[in-house]
Parts: structure tokens; sequence; C-alpha cells
């Protein structure tokens, strides 16, 4: 009984004092908080403001405007006017090369070949979305069964969809067509026959 009541003591003083230890910590941890919040306080008070950053969206472009020459009342009957000899917008390259372009040069050929090859291949681009969204809608689910009911017995939307394929497919057929008038065109007029591809 001695030895019993002898460890419940020393358990009870083991317990209380490391219920004390872990106290102790816990305000000293709490001064160090304080006075690091307490420090940062002060800080901020005395920090500089941050200085402002200018974007592209805060400073708009200055548009510098050439002032047009004044016109002078005394020009030759011949040249034009000032306003009109000074133009403000440059010619580019292209129009400068496209006025003295020969229609019949290789370069110009080449060209309208590329175009019509483009022209052809977006059409075909169409008729392939046309007829997955046709095929697509062969086998469409409708949700609404008055709608579907409709849909089984007039089948618009299918029909519309065949329609439109139909017409780009003429499309495609007319222009492969002027392709064709194209390079009759080209042998008539001399040109080489690589200019076509």
């Amino acid at each position: 009984m001695r030895l019993t009541r002898t460890l419940a003591a020393l358990a009870f003083a083991l317990t209380l004092s490391c219920l004390s230890t872990p106290a102790q910590d816990q305000s000293s941890t709490g001064d160090r908080v304080a006075d690091a919040a307490r420090k940062a306080r002060e800080e901020k008070k005395v920090a500089p403001k941050p200085k402002k950053v200018f974007t592209d969206d805060d400073v708009a472009p200055k548009r510098t405007e050439t002032p047009a020459p004044a016109a002078t009342s005394a020009n030759p009957a011949g040249s034009p006017p000032v306003a009109e000899a000074t133009s403000t917008k440059p010619l580019t390259s292209a129009k400068m090369s496209g006025e003295n372009e020969n229609p019949n040069s290789e370069k110009a050929w080449r060209k309208r070949f590329a175009d019509q090859r483009k022209k052809i291949a977006d059409a075909e681009l169409e008729l392939d979305v046309l007829q997955r969204e046709a095929q697509k809608a062969d086998i469409q689910y409708y949700s609404d069964p008055q709608k579907a009911m409709k849909e089984q017995f007039t089948r618009n939307e299918i029909n519309e969809k065949n329609a439109k394929i139909e017409e780009k497919k003429k499309q495609i057929a007319d222009l492969k067509q002027k392709l064709s008038d194209l390079e009759d065109q080209l042998r008539a007029s001399g040109g080489d026959a690589g200019w076509a591809r």
C-alpha cells in the first residue's frame, strides 16, 4: 500500500511538472510573437509608399499628325496642288509592283493558280464538314418525342443538309472547271505549262 501511495504521489508530481513547463514556453513564445507583430507594425508605418509603375495602358500613345502644307495660290497651271502632290500614305512595294507587273508573267500566273487551288481546298473542307453533319443528323437522337416523330416522317434536317452538300459539290465542280479554263488561258497566252503547278 505504501508503495502504491508513493507511486501515485510520484505520478502526480510528474504530471504537475509537465503541465507547468509548456505554460512557461507558451508565455515566452507568446511574447516573441507579440514583439514581432509590434515590430512589423512599426516598420510598416515607417516604410515608404511603393512607387507607381506606368504601363502602356496608363500612357496613351502620342499621335503625331503631320500638318498639311498650306496651298499656295500661285500654282503653275499644269502642276497639281501641293496637298495632292504630298501623299500621307506611302506606296507599298506590292502596289508599286502590281502596277508595273505584267499580267502574263510567271509570277502573275502562279498567283492565279494558287488562289484558285486555295478556293477549291476551302470548298472541299466545307463539303467534308457538311457530310459529317449529315451523317450525325442521320443517327440523331431527339429527347423531345414530338420533334423525333416529326423528323422521322419529314426528315427536314437531313434534307436541308443534303441540299447544302449538293450545292457545295456544284461549287467545287465550277471551281475545278475554272482551274481547267485557267490552264487553257495559260496555254493560249504562250506561257510555260509549269507555271500552273
